[in-house]
Protein backbone atom coordinates (compact mmCIF):
# COMPACT_ATOMS: atom_id res chain seq x y z
CA UNK A 1 0.00 0.00 0.00
CA UNK A 2 2.97 2.38 0.89
CA UNK A 3 4.64 1.46 -2.61
CA UNK A 4 1.38 2.73 -4.58
CA UNK A 5 0.91 5.80 -2.15
CA UNK A 6 4.50 6.72 -3.16
CA UNK A 7 3.69 5.73 -6.65
CA UNK A 8 0.80 8.16 -7.15
CA UNK A 9 1.54 10.83 -4.63
CA UNK A 10 -1.74 10.48 -2.30
CA UNK A 11 -3.14 8.61 0.17
CA UNK A 12 -4.76 5.41 -1.04
CA UNK A 13 -7.25 3.15 1.08
CA UNK A 14 -7.77 -0.73 0.43
CA UNK A 15 -11.39 -1.59 -0.25
CA UNK A 16 -10.88 -5.22 0.32
CA UNK A 17 -7.43 -7.50 0.74
CA UNK A 18 -6.10 -10.73 -0.96
CA UNK A 19 -3.60 -13.47 0.85
CA UNK A 20 -0.28 -12.27 0.72
CA UNK A 21 0.58 -15.28 -1.82
CA UNK A 22 -2.40 -14.74 -4.14
CA UNK A 23 -1.50 -12.41 -7.13
CA UNK A 24 -4.83 -10.88 -8.72
CA UNK A 25 -6.57 -7.39 -8.65
CA UNK A 26 -7.02 -5.08 -5.94
CA UNK A 27 -9.34 -2.28 -4.95
CA UNK A 28 -8.49 1.21 -4.21
CA UNK A 29 -10.17 4.36 -3.41
CA UNK A 30 -8.53 7.65 -3.65
CA UNK A 31 -11.08 9.54 -0.62
CA UNK A 32 -12.57 8.17 2.37
CA UNK A 33 -15.87 8.53 1.24
CA UNK A 34 -15.95 6.15 -1.57
CA UNK A 35 -13.83 4.26 0.45
CA UNK A 36 -16.90 3.96 3.06
CA UNK A 37 -19.31 2.72 -0.32
CA UNK A 38 -16.31 -0.14 -1.71
CA UNK A 39 -16.40 -1.29 1.90
CA UNK A 40 -19.78 -1.40 2.41
CA UNK A 41 -20.17 -3.14 -1.38
CA UNK A 42 -17.37 -5.92 0.00
CA UNK A 43 -18.88 -6.89 3.06
CA UNK A 44 -22.72 -6.84 1.85
CA UNK A 45 -22.46 -8.99 -1.52
CA UNK A 46 -22.02 -6.12 -3.40
CA UNK A 47 -19.21 -7.41 -5.37
CA UNK A 48 -18.69 -10.51 -7.75
CA UNK A 49 -15.46 -11.77 -7.22
CA UNK A 50 -13.81 -14.54 -9.91
CA UNK A 51 -10.53 -16.40 -9.07
CA UNK A 52 -8.49 -18.96 -11.10
CA UNK A 53 -6.46 -21.69 -9.95
CA UNK A 54 -4.52 -24.85 -10.60
CA UNK A 55 -5.35 -27.53 -8.26
CA UNK A 56 -4.82 -31.27 -7.48
CA UNK A 57 -7.09 -33.96 -9.40
CA UNK A 58 -10.15 -33.81 -11.65
CA UNK A 59 -13.24 -31.87 -10.02
CA UNK A 60 -16.42 -32.32 -11.74
CA UNK A 61 -17.88 -29.49 -14.04
CA UNK A 62 -19.30 -28.03 -11.23
CA UNK A 63 -19.42 -28.06 -7.27
CA UNK A 64 -20.99 -25.94 -5.05
CA UNK A 65 -19.09 -26.00 -1.83
CA UNK A 66 -21.31 -25.01 1.02
CA UNK A 67 -18.75 -25.45 3.80
CA UNK A 68 -18.76 -23.29 7.86
CA UNK A 69 -15.38 -21.72 8.50
CA UNK A 70 -14.48 -21.51 11.57
CA UNK A 71 -13.10 -17.77 12.55
CA UNK A 72 -9.38 -17.28 12.38
CA UNK A 73 -6.97 -15.09 14.70
CA UNK A 74 -5.07 -12.42 13.01
CA UNK A 75 -1.98 -14.36 12.81
CA UNK A 76 -3.75 -17.34 11.15
CA UNK A 77 -4.92 -19.47 13.85
CA UNK A 78 -8.34 -21.68 13.48
CA UNK A 79 -10.05 -20.62 16.77
CA UNK A 80 -11.52 -24.32 18.38
CA UNK A 81 -14.71 -23.90 19.06
CA UNK A 82 -17.33 -24.94 16.59
CA UNK A 83 -19.64 -22.15 17.39
CA UNK A 84 -17.49 -19.70 15.51
CA UNK A 85 -17.75 -21.49 12.14
CA UNK A 86 -19.27 -18.69 9.76
CA UNK A 87 -21.77 -19.79 6.75
CA UNK A 88 -19.29 -19.97 3.71
CA UNK A 89 -20.17 -20.63 0.11
CA UNK A 90 -17.75 -20.83 -3.34
CA UNK A 91 -19.06 -21.97 -6.85
CA UNK A 92 -16.31 -23.93 -8.79
CA UNK A 93 -16.65 -24.35 -12.59
CA UNK A 94 -13.59 -26.68 -13.92
CA UNK A 95 -12.18 -25.11 -17.41
CA UNK A 96 -9.29 -27.81 -18.44
CA UNK A 97 -7.89 -30.93 -16.90
CA UNK A 98 -4.71 -32.71 -17.68
CA UNK A 99 -3.15 -35.96 -16.93
CA UNK A 100 1.27 -35.63 -16.53
CA UNK A 101 3.38 -38.45 -16.52
CA UNK A 102 5.02 -38.02 -13.57
CA UNK A 103 4.50 -40.05 -10.21
CA UNK A 104 3.47 -38.12 -7.37
CA UNK A 105 2.63 -40.73 -4.14
CA UNK A 106 2.09 -44.23 -5.63
CA UNK A 107 0.23 -42.79 -8.89
CA UNK A 108 2.33 -43.77 -11.95
CA UNK A 109 0.79 -40.17 -13.34
CA UNK A 110 -0.67 -36.57 -11.44
CA UNK A 111 -3.59 -35.10 -12.30
CA UNK A 112 -4.33 -31.43 -12.57
CA UNK A 113 -6.97 -28.72 -13.15
CA UNK A 114 -7.49 -25.37 -14.44
CA UNK A 115 -10.27 -24.22 -12.13
CA UNK A 116 -12.64 -20.70 -11.75
CA UNK A 117 -13.94 -20.09 -8.39
CA UNK A 118 -16.70 -17.60 -7.46
CA UNK A 119 -16.46 -17.10 -3.79
CA UNK A 120 -20.32 -15.55 -2.01
CA UNK A 121 -18.45 -14.92 1.27
CA UNK A 122 -15.69 -13.38 1.77
CA UNK A 123 -13.89 -15.54 4.77
CA UNK A 124 -10.32 -15.44 5.53
CA UNK A 125 -8.03 -17.90 3.24
CA UNK A 126 -11.91 -18.95 2.18
CA UNK A 127 -10.98 -20.47 -1.23
CA UNK A 128 -7.96 -22.00 -0.02
CA UNK A 129 -9.79 -23.93 2.48
CA UNK A 130 -12.80 -24.88 0.84
CA UNK A 131 -10.27 -26.31 -2.09
CA UNK A 132 -9.31 -28.54 0.54
CA UNK A 133 -12.18 -29.35 1.99
CA UNK A 134 -13.37 -31.45 -1.45
CA UNK A 135 -10.05 -32.87 -1.65
CA UNK A 136 -8.75 -30.70 -4.60
CA UNK A 137 -5.91 -28.31 -2.94
CA UNK A 138 -4.52 -25.27 -4.58
CA UNK A 139 -0.99 -26.40 -6.12
CA UNK A 140 1.45 -24.34 -3.98
CA UNK A 141 -0.80 -23.76 -0.79
CA UNK A 142 2.12 -24.90 1.70
CA UNK A 143 -0.61 -24.56 4.64
CA UNK A 144 -3.72 -26.46 3.78
CA UNK A 145 -1.85 -28.02 0.11
CA UNK A 146 -0.36 -31.25 -0.29
CA UNK A 147 3.34 -31.12 -0.08
CA UNK A 148 4.50 -34.01 -2.35
CA UNK A 149 2.42 -31.76 -5.54
CA UNK A 150 3.67 -28.81 -4.41
CA UNK A 151 7.20 -30.01 -4.35
CA UNK A 152 6.75 -31.67 -7.34
CA UNK A 153 5.76 -28.70 -9.12
CA UNK A 154 8.95 -27.08 -7.46
CA UNK A 155 11.57 -29.61 -9.10
CA UNK A 156 9.58 -30.08 -12.38
CA UNK A 157 8.38 -26.43 -13.42
CA UNK A 158 10.43 -24.17 -11.58
CA UNK A 159 7.27 -23.09 -9.59
CA UNK A 160 7.26 -21.87 -6.13
CA UNK A 161 4.15 -19.68 -5.63
CA UNK A 162 0.43 -20.42 -4.80
CA UNK A 163 -1.11 -21.12 -8.09
CA UNK A 164 -4.11 -18.81 -6.94
CA UNK A 165 -4.99 -15.61 -8.92
CA UNK A 166 -8.09 -12.88 -8.74
CA UNK A 167 -8.59 -12.56 -12.00
CA UNK A 168 -12.11 -10.16 -12.08
CA UNK A 169 -14.40 -7.74 -9.89
CA UNK A 170 -17.18 -6.44 -11.24
CA UNK A 171 -19.19 -3.85 -8.83
CA UNK A 172 -21.10 -1.22 -9.43
CA UNK A 173 -19.09 2.01 -9.47
CA UNK A 174 -19.62 4.11 -6.17
CA UNK A 175 -19.83 7.88 -8.34
CA UNK A 176 -22.79 6.83 -10.68
CA UNK A 177 -23.62 3.14 -10.60
CA UNK A 178 -22.20 2.10 -13.67
CA UNK A 179 -20.63 -1.50 -13.78
CA UNK A 180 -17.57 -1.74 -13.28
CA UNK A 181 -15.24 -4.91 -14.61
CA UNK A 182 -11.57 -4.70 -13.77
CA UNK A 183 -9.64 -7.61 -14.78
CA UNK A 184 -6.37 -8.47 -13.91
CA UNK A 185 -4.55 -11.25 -16.50
CA UNK A 186 -2.20 -13.53 -14.84
CA UNK A 187 1.19 -12.91 -14.23
CA UNK A 188 3.75 -14.59 -16.32
CA UNK A 189 4.91 -17.26 -13.55
CA UNK A 190 1.23 -18.33 -13.53
CA UNK A 191 0.50 -18.28 -17.26
CA UNK A 192 3.90 -20.08 -18.20
CA UNK A 193 3.03 -23.03 -15.10
CA UNK A 194 -0.32 -23.14 -17.07
CA UNK A 195 0.82 -23.32 -20.28
CA UNK A 196 3.99 -25.95 -19.43
CA UNK A 197 0.79 -27.91 -18.23
CA UNK A 198 -1.37 -27.85 -21.63
CA UNK A 199 -4.00 -25.52 -19.97
CA UNK A 200 -2.83 -22.28 -21.70
CA UNK A 201 -5.92 -21.85 -23.75
CA UNK A 202 -8.28 -22.55 -21.24
CA UNK A 203 -6.63 -19.78 -19.07
CA UNK A 204 -6.60 -17.37 -21.83
CA UNK A 205 -10.11 -18.24 -22.72
CA UNK A 206 -10.86 -17.48 -18.89
CA UNK A 207 -9.37 -13.74 -19.03
CA UNK A 208 -11.05 -12.11 -21.65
Amino acid sequence: MQRLRDQLGMAVYPAHRLDRATSGALLFALDTATHRQLSMAFEYGGVTKRYLAIVRGWPPDTLHIDHPLRRMTDDGVILPDEGNAQPSTTHLRTLARVEIPIPVDRYPAARYSLVELRPTTGRRHQLRRHLKHVSHPIIGDTTYGKGTHNRMFREHFGSDRLLLHAVELVLAHPADGATLRVLAPPPANFATIATTLGLGAALAAAVT
